[in-house]
């Protein structure tokens, strides 16, 4: 009996453990974004838009303005205002190429992918330095794994968004 306890509390303390290392790649990866923006000389959100508008683009799978705004969580007013200052300073095209012309594509500038190359290829050819020293079956798995928490994250994320934030009511129950 108690060594099936113990069994339980190591998964329970693995699973902390990864939980823990999640939340620090996170951080990092969140760290890297800041970084690109200051480097671009652009406000974080004005980069993490590009990276959505390019990375997108690179899937061939190109974002309208609507979608952007549901990937980085902004009304459809502040994402024209967005969009309207990446434009203007050539960060980013929009274009009319599908058949109904009411619909918009969002394309990275010319310059903005090269800029992209540059500040994340060192990054990226380190992480894959890092994993191919794991077989392709772990590596099978890993993706499995992480598809698993992105799944249930954004099952979290669509029923929090249903919900009325609670930081909107006071202790008393009133709305601000």
């Amino acid at each position: 009996m108690e060594e099936a306890e113990a069994k339980r509390d190591d998964v329970a303390e693995q699973r902390e453990r990864l939980t823990e290392a999640l939340r620090v790649y996170g951080a990092h990866y969140t760290e890297l974004g800041r970084r690109f923006a200051a480097w671009l000389g652009l406000h974080s959100t004005d980069a993490i838009a590009v990276l959505q508008i390019t990375a997108a683009e690179e899937r061939g799978t190109p974002l309208s303005p609507a979608r952007l705004s549901e990937r980085i969580s902004l009304s459809t007013g502040a994402t024209t205002a967005l969009l309207n200052r990446l434009e203007a300073a050539g960060h980013i095209t929009r274009a009319r190429e599908h058949t109904d012309r009411r619909i918009v594509t969002l394309r990275g500038g010319g310059h903005i992918q090269e800029r992209a190359e540059e500040f994340f290829d060192p990054v990226a050819h380190r992480l894959d330095a890092a994993m191919s020293n794991y077989p392709p079956q772990l590596l099978d798995q890993f993706e499995a794994f992480m598809a698993d928490l992105n799944t249930t994250l954004d099952t979290h994320l669509r029923e929090q968004d249903s919900e009325v934030p609670r930081s909107l009511n006071t202790p008393d129950g009133r709305t601000h």
